[in-house]
């Protein structure tokens, strides 16, 4: 998760990557990680299954992009801290020539994905310290490891909520995807207010009052769609992130408190 500026690292503040691995079961994270994982989980039980949800969504997104449709370069802004299938095992699972740039503002994300997201020696993968808001810096650095004349799959997932003024959001996906060619793809998730409305409310009240910047916010299902204005959506649509193109219907039936879609630059 990168957003709010690159800081110094600061174990007695949450983060959101940090808290988000503890969600994940995860064990990169601090005491004070933990005390606003706990009072978001007491706002919203659910929210375990929902990150591990959006983990599942990145997995078969990035498998569908690599294997369906041969795109071979992807830029994952707010990484987050590696697990498992992170984006490039996805991709290089299929296409071992892949190329992947990572990008998060905490020092202890990219500590570790220096030491542990190592690419096939056919692919490369490469890994920026920089924050969600920083777009021409983000796009001027991962030049060095992306082709932006040919397809690249940009990978917004669960951090533009922590963008709360929609212009601004807006303006950010608009950026990234102008600066990719035709054949391109946007893939988000993003926190819902209109899934388990009045729990999500406090979740995400709870979650704000531990973060240094409280700044996350859930949008409806109709503003998450704004963000694909002008591209195609990949069927089926803006929906749970359950429901993109899920394994099983038991995995479809999951609980989530996301909506994600993928979508396609003309």
């Amino acid at each position: 998760m990168t957003t709010g500026g690159s800081r110094g690292f600061d174990a007695r503040v949450a983060h959101p990557a940090r808290v988000y691995d503890y969600w994940l079961g995860g064990k990169d994270n601090f005491e004070a990680d933990r005390i606003a994982g706990e009072a978001t989980i007491a706002a919203y039980p659910a929210i375990r299954a929902s990150a591990r949800a959006n983990r599942a969504f990145l997995a078969r997104s990035v498998r569908f992009l690599a294997d369906e449709i041969g795109i071979r370069q992807f830029l994952d802004i707010g990484t987050g801290l590696p697990t498992a299938n992170n984006t490039h095992e996805v991709a290089q699972a299929v296409a071992p020539d892949s190329r992947i740039v990572y990008v998060d503002n905490d020092p202890l994300v990219l500590s570790h994905a220096r030491a542990l997201l190592t690419s096939s020696p056919r692919g490369a993968t490469a890994y920026l310290d920089a924050d969600l808001r920083d777009t021409d810096r983000i796009l001027e650095q991962a030049a060095d490891t992306l082709d932006f004349t040919q397809p690249v799959a940009i990978m917004l997932l669960a951090i533009l909520h922590y963008i709360p003024d929609l212009d601004e959001a807006q303006a950010i996906v608009s950026r990234l995807a102008s600066a990719v060619p035709s054949g391109s793809y946007l893939v988000i998730s993003h926190a819902a207010s209109d899934i388990s409305p009045e729990e999500m409310a406090e979740m995400i009240r709870r979650m704000n009052e531990h973060l240094a910047e409280g700044n996350h916010v859930g949008r409806p299902r109709e503003v998450v769609a704004q963000f694909f204005a002008g591209l195609d959506l990949a069927e089926p649509g803006v929906v749970k992130v359950t429901q993109w193109r899920p394994a099983s219907l038991v995995e479809a039936e999951g609980p989530t408190s996301l909506w994600g879609g993928v979508a396609r630059k003309p």
